[in-house]
């Protein structure tokens, strides 16, 4: 018997029918929600922001943020993986930067600190929102709720942008070393 999730996707099996019926149900909004949200993103005109379902799993999908015009992140791309739930769109989805990305708002392990995706979170707002969020918190971090307290204390200063791009410089050797 399972409950929770399997192979990342949600997997009602709880033993009683009507609760097992009441899981199904939400995972069938959900998905039917994610896959509307897919074709949204795909005809939107949107720069800098994409994302797929990770393969065949729909609950798990993986963005690119590109950083916007006139910041220290401009013409850098950055990696998040997104992780919905079978409540989903009424719990935020998990999201996690899996590139690596100096920011005030962001931690070391990819963890973003932004309201609409904790406190803030309502129905309303969809994959493309959060992704948008995201971008904008990437040239107005919020310097009150740092993760990142270096971050915060340089962002105003020219070491910023030289910690940036070393971090940066780093992560793309590695992914050139690996591809070799």
């Amino acid at each position: 018997m399972a409950t929770g999730t399997e192979n990342g996707t949600f997997s009602p099996n709880t033993g009683n029918k009507a609760v097992g019926a009441a899981n199904d149900g939400l995972t069938s909004a959900a998905s039917k929600r994610l896959r509307r949200e897919l074709m949204d993103l795909m005809m939107s005109s949107d720069k800098g922001v994409s994302a797929f379902p990770d393969g065949d799993n729909l609950f798990r999908w993986i963005a690119t943020i590109e950083g916007p015009k006139d910041t220290v992140y401009e013409s850098l791309k950055f990696k998040l993986r997104l992780e919905f739930t079978a409540k989903y769109p009424y719990v935020a989805p998990r999201v996690q930067f899996t590139s690596t990305c100096f920011h005030p708002n962001v931690d070391s392990e990819g963890n973003i600190c932004l309201d609409i995706l904790k406190d803030k979170w309502t129905a309303l707002y969809d994959v493309r929102t959060v992704l948008l969020s995201i971008q904008a918190l990437l040239s107005e971090p919020n310097l009150e709720s740092p993760l990142d307290p270096l971050a915060a204390s340089l962002w105003e200063k020219s070491e910023f942008r030289q910690i940036l791009m070393s971090k940066c410089s780093v992560e793309e050797n590695k992914k050139k070393k690996a591809k070799h």
